[in-house]
């Protein structure tokens, strides 16, 4: 994938990371998911399209209160992972296909909510707004979601000061950041809380391997470099730590 306003243009590929995305980036704390079903998301007796579902970490933690739930993303590696899951964890009632967030195969007004967690600024704007008029029902929900950590602790400092110097064209958490502030629709409401987040320096170092700035872009060479300078950095810390996260929930009544 390119986005022009985004790593100075340069490609990255989520796909590159799906067994480590699944593993290392499911790290939403609980009490986001208590505020998403709060919202809506998951609700039993409603229809649920989570757009950019990557590995469908979202889906699988709110399945259990018994959404219809569709999970869609670009990337072919990253839905035969979630598909995989849904059967280890035996899950049925999410369902999981390839299809650009743009341009879905779906029905006009087919879903009661949709979510877009971590992704919304890599779609077309004007296309994905138009997509999700078509296919929210009248009075649905729509919600988009980011988190990332803050610099206040010294490893997530160090660790992004390393992808930063080993990947000059990274250009990190600002476009998330910045695109919750960016409403695609009107009387929308911004909830922002921040949350510590238990690693293990196995766990962190996972969770920035299926980053974008590291996994997702770097060539061979570099990212096997980067792996030996990171377990280095980490091994100057304690084996288990906290991260400071912040997280944004966007929604809007449509």
């Amino acid at each position: 994938m390119i986005v022009k306003n985004i790593d100075n243009g340069n490609s990255f590929d989520f796909g590159k990371t799906s067994s480590e995305y699944a593993k290392y980036r499911d790290i939403y704390p609980e009490i986001m998911y208590k505020k998403l079903y709060a919202l809506g998301v998951g609700k039993e007796n409603s229809n649920w399209l989570d757009i950019g579902t990557g590995t469908g970490v979202l889906p699988f933690n709110l399945c259990s209160y018994g959404a219809d739930i569709t999970g869609i993303d670009i990337s072919e590696s990253q839905i035969e992972v979630a598909k995989a899951l849904a059967v280890e964890k035996g899950v049925h009632n999410v369902k999981f296909l390839v299809s650009p967030a743009e341009t879905t195969p779906f029905e006009d007004n087919s879903f009661d909510c949709i979510t877009a967690a971590q992704c919304f600024w890599y779609f077309d704007r004007d296309s994905i707004i138009d997509e999700i008029k078509r296919l929210i029902k009248p009075g649905g929900v729509f919600v988009k979601i980011y988190m990332s950590y803050t610099l206040d602790d010294e490893i997530a400092e160090k660790s992004h000061e390393l992808v930063k110097k080993m990947n000059k064209n990274w250009t990190p958490g600002a476009s998330g950041s910045k695109d919750m502030y960016n409403h695609p629709f009107e009387n929308g409401t911004l909830d922002i809380f921040e949350y510590r987040i238990p690693f293990t320096r196995e766990s962190w170092h996972g969770r920035m391997l299926a980053c974008r700035g590291t996994m997702a872009s770097m060539d061979e060479k570099t990212l096997a470099e980067w792996n030996i300078k990171h377990n280095e950095l980490l091994a100057e810390f304690p084996e288990t730590f906290e991260i400071e996260h912040k997280v944004y929930i966007a929604l809007y009544r449509l």
